[in-house]
C-alpha cells in the first residue's frame, strides 16, 4: 500500500491511497470462509456450499467491504502517525467512483482532506479586561425581601378582588347577543389577576363573590392547552375558540405575605442565624452579590471569547466543511440549511481550536481523578446544606460520584464545566482584569450590545 498527500493549499489536501492484493486478498479471504460457514443454499447443508460459489455470489461486496475498512484504517492510522491536524473526516472525490471490480486487482482512490489553521496565541498582560460587579442597591433588597415574604406567606380568602389573587368561580358560554347558550360550555375553573392587571382585567378589580363578569376566551388563557383546561375542552377546539364567556365569582384567594420577623428568619436562614431586620437586609445583600458572580463571570468569558475570535481572524476550509457537514449530519441536510447554520457552526469550531491550543500549550489536564474527586466535593456540599450535623461516609460518596460519572451526558458536562474552571484560572494569571462596578440595569443593557 502506497499513500501520498498532495497539499492542495493551506487548509486543503488530497490523500492518495494505492492498493494491491498483497493488502486485501488475506482479508477478503477470511471473510469468504465466514461466509461459507455461514451461508444457507438450497441442496447443500450448512457450512457445506462450495467456496467457488460463495464467492460468485458474494465475492464483489465481500472485496468492496474489505476495501472500505481497509481504507478507513489505513487513513485515519496514516493522520496519526503524521500527526496531521484534521477538521472533520476525510472525504471520497468524485473520481473514484466506478470502481472496476471484476477486472481490476490495484486500486487508487482519492480523499479530499481539511486541515487545521496553524496559529499562535501571544497572551499577556497588554490584553485588558472589564469584571463587571453589580450594584446592589436598596430597591434590589426591598423587592427581594418582599418576594421572600411573598414566598413564606399564606393564601387567605379575600373580600373583593385585587392585581395578583387568584379567583374561582364558573364559566359560561355566551352567544353573540350575550346570552347563555343552552348545553353549552359549562365549567368551574380559576382565574389569575396579572398584577399589574391587564386591560381586559380592569373590570374584575373591585369585585366580590357573586359578582359577574363578560370576558373574551382570548383574555382568559395564555395557551390553547391553559384555555382547553379552565373551559374542560379540547386543546383543539381551543386553538381557534374566540367567543364570550361570563365567568361568576365564588370565591377570592390571596396571598397574604408573611411578617418579616424572627419566625421568618429562621424559616429562611435557619435558626438564629439572623436576629434583627438590619442581618436579614444585609444578608439578602450578601445574597444577591453572589447570585450575580456566576453571570459577571459569564460575561468576561464572552468578552474573552470575542476579543480572542478578533485577534486570531482563523481562516477555515469553509467549502470542504460545508459538503462534510452534509454527509456528517444525522438527519438528511439541505444545502440551504447549511449555508444558513454554517456561520453559527464556523464561530463555534474557531472558539474550539482556540481553546484546544490553550489546554495544550498551557498542559490544562482533568483527569478522571479529578473528575471524581470534582463530583464528591459537589455532593459533599449537598449533603451539608441538609444535614449540617453528620459527615457522609466517604464510601458512599466514592460510589455515587463514579455512578454520576457512567453516565455520558452527566460525564461530558462536568468535564467541559472543569475545563470551563480551569481555563478562567489561566485567563485570570495571563490577563488584565480590572473590577468595574455598575447597576443591574446597565449590566443587563450589555447583553443586548
Amino acid at each position: 500500500m502506497n499513500i501520498t498527500k498532495e497539499q492542495v493549499d493551506e487548509l486543503n489536501a488530497v490523500v492518495r491511497v494505492k492498493v494491491g492484493p498483497e493488502d486485501y486478498k488475506e482479508r477478503v479471504e477470511k471473510t469468504l470462509k465466514d461466509y461459507q460457514k455461514r451461508v444457507n443454499m438450497p441442496g447443500f447443508r450448512p457450512g457445506k456450499v462450495p467456496a467457488g460459489m460463495v464467492k460468485k455470489m458474494y465475492g464483489k461486496s465481500i472485496l468492496a467491504d474489505e476495501l472500505n475498512k481497509l481504507l478507513a484504517d489505513s487513513i485515519y492510522k496514516y493522520i496519526n502517525e503524521q500527526k496531521l491536524e484534521v477538521l472533520g473526516n476525510p472525504l471520497p472525490k468524485d473520481e473514484q467512483m466506478n470502481l472496476d471490480l471484476d477486472n481490476s486487482t490495484e486500486f487508487e482512490f482519492a480523499y479530499d482532506m481539511a486541515l487545521a489553521p496553524q496559529f499562535s496565541l501571544d497572551l499577556g498582560p497588554q490584553m485588558r479586561y472589564s469584571e463587571y460587579r453589580i450594584r446592589v442597591d436598596e430597591k434590589m433588597i426591598e423587592n427581594y425581601a418582599n418576594d421572600i415574604s411573598r414566598r413564606y406567606g399564606q393564601i387567605a380568602q379575600a373580600e373583593s378582588a385585587e392585581e395578583g389573587d387568584l379567583l374561582y368561580g364558573d364559566y359560561v358560554e355566551l352567544d353573540a347577543s350575550g346570552s347563555i347558550v343552552p348545553g353549552g360550555i359549562y365549567k368551574s375553573s380559576t382565574l389569575f389577576i396579572d398584577k399589574p392587571a391587564r386591560a381586559s382585567q380592569q373590570p374584575l378589580i373591585g369585585m366580590k363573590a357573586g359578582d359577574k363578569a363578560v370576558l373574551s376566551t382570548r383574555d382568559i388563557a395564555d395557551s390553547p392547552a391553559d384555555l382547553a383546561q379552565k373551559l374542560g375542552i379540547t386543546p383543539e377546539q381551543a386553538e381557534t375558540l374566540d367567543i364570550n364567556v361570563q365567568f361568576t365569582i365564588k370565591g377570592i384567594r390571596r396571598m397574604q405575605p408573611a411578617e418579616i420577623n424572627q419566625e421568618l428568619f429562621d424559616k429562611v436562614f435557619g435558626p438564629g442565624a439572623v436576629n434583627s431586620v438590619e442581618e436579614f437586609r444585609a444578608r439578602i445583600a450578601s445574597d444577591l452579590s453572589g447570585m450575580f458572580v456566576r453571570d459577571t463571570e459569564r460575561r468576561l468569558h464572552a468578552d474573552i471569547v470575542n476579543d480572542l475570535l478578533s485577534r486570531t481572524n482563523l481562516s477555515l476550509p469553509d467549502e470542504f466543511l460545508k459538503r462534510w457537514l452534509l454527509t456528517a449530519n444525522k438527519e438528511p441536510l439541505t444545502m440551504e440549511q447549511v449555508e444558513a447554520e454554517y456561520p453559527a457552526y464556523a464561530r463555534q469550531l474557531r472558539w474550539q481550536l482556540i481553546e484546544n491550543k490553550l489546554i495544550k500549550d498551557n498542559n490544562i489536564q482533568v483527569t478522571q481523578q479529578d473528575m471524581e474527586e470534582h463530583v464528591k466535593e459537589l455532593l459533599r456540599q449537598n449533603f451539608r446544606k441538609y444535614n449540617p450535623d453528620r459527615e457522609p461516609e466517604e464510601a458512599e460518596l466514592a460510589n455515587t460520584a463514579r455512578s454520576i460519572l457512567k453516565k455520558e451526558d452527566e460525564a461530558k458536562k462536568i468535564l467541559d464545566n472543569m475545563y470551563y474552571d480551569r481555563l478562567m484560572t489561566l485567563y485570570r494569571s495571563k490577563f488584565t482584569i480590572e473590577p468595574k462596578e455598575i447597576s443591574y440595569e446597565e449590566f443587563m443593557a450589555l447583553g443586548q450590545q
